[in-house]
């Protein structure tokens, strides 16, 4: 045998195990949602009870539109928080700032992707809840202002990882043609390279977004646990995540139970779509940006 045809049936048992790898991702995330939406068939009977505003399950009351309000304002504000810094950082790391202290400073972000979710919630919930207490006096620090500072510190290094990499990709062209042109490495990130990169921003904001919606240990120790729409920074909350985890904790047996598949549901579905947007802007980044940088 060749080594040509030996490198051949190599590539194509590489490409049948990916497939099948695929495959059986595929397969479980549907089965997750085929076994979610019938666990959740007794919350939809009840729809118009479950899509209320009104949680009191003992009044018989199941409404989880607070915790859908609650999770998705979480998540926008945590990632208005983390997205300019993250940006700043990247274009920081990717040529604003000195090489060395650009490679120090992306060491520190990867570092960060290890430290534990649950760090983040027990260290502030020491630490930052009665700093925002003693500071703002109204509430008594468990709110959205303290769950989303942390919210956004967690999805910082998602954000600027994917920024980078994404620069990393179309950087080198670019840097060697304002090279060429005199522009200083500064300026062609903040000039040049910040504006052909709209999708690959967009892909790290809707990555971060993703991330953001799906942590509970934040929002469960920072939030209050309030069901209810927060009128202020400083007012409790609930996440669906956090609905989860507390009737998971209390009660299987009637319709709150049930509820909670119904909020899983929501998160798979938002997850997905985000995902999807994610996918679809990444699909069309190498085609637009090249496009707008080719010359005419």
């Amino acid at each position: 045998m060749s080594p040509t045809s030996g490198r051949t049936r190599g590539e194509r048992t590489a490409e049948l195990l990916l497939a099948g790898a695929a495959a059986v991702s595929a397969a479980a995330v549907l089965g997750i949602l085929v076994f979610l939406a019938i666990l959740a068939a007794p919350a939809w009977q009840g729809a118009a009870h479950v899509f209320t505003w009104d949680w009191r399950p003992f009044h018989g009351h199941y409404g989880i539109l607070p915790m859908v309000v609650g999770s998705l304002l979480l998540a926008l504000t945590a990632l208005l928080l983390a997205l300019p810094v993250a940006i700043g950082i990247a274009a920081f790391a990717h040529g604003l700032g000195p090489r060395r202290l650009a490679r120090i400073v992306l060491a520190a972000v990867h570092a960060m992707t290890g430290i534990p979710t649950i760090v983040y919630a027990f260290v502030s919930a020491m630490l930052l809840v009665p700093f925002v207490r003693e500071v703002f006096v109204h509430g008594s620090g468990y709110s959205l202002l303290s769950a989303a500072l942390v919210l956004s510190v967690l999805i910082l290094p998602t954000i600027v990882l994917v920024v980078h990499a994404h620069w990393h990709s179309m950087g080198k062209e670019l840097e060697r043609t304002c090279a060429a042109l005199g522009i200083p490495r500064g300026r062609a990130v903040l000039r040049v390279l910040l504006p052909l990169s709209r999708r690959g921003l967009l892909t790290a904001a809707v990555l971060g977004f993703a991330r953001a919606l799906g942590d509970t240990m934040i929002a469960l120790l920072l939030s209050g646990n309030a069901a209810q729409v927060p009128g202020s920074a400083l007012d409790g909350f609930r996440t669906l995540t956090a609905h989860i985890a507390l009737v998971v904790a209390t009660d299987t047996q009637d319709a709150a139970y049930a509820s909670i598949f119904a909020a899983g549901l929501i998160l798979l579905l938002v997850a997905a779509a985000a995902s999807l947007t994610a996918r679809r802007l990444g699909a069309g980044n190498g085609r637009t940006e090249a496009a707008r940088a080719a010359p005419r």
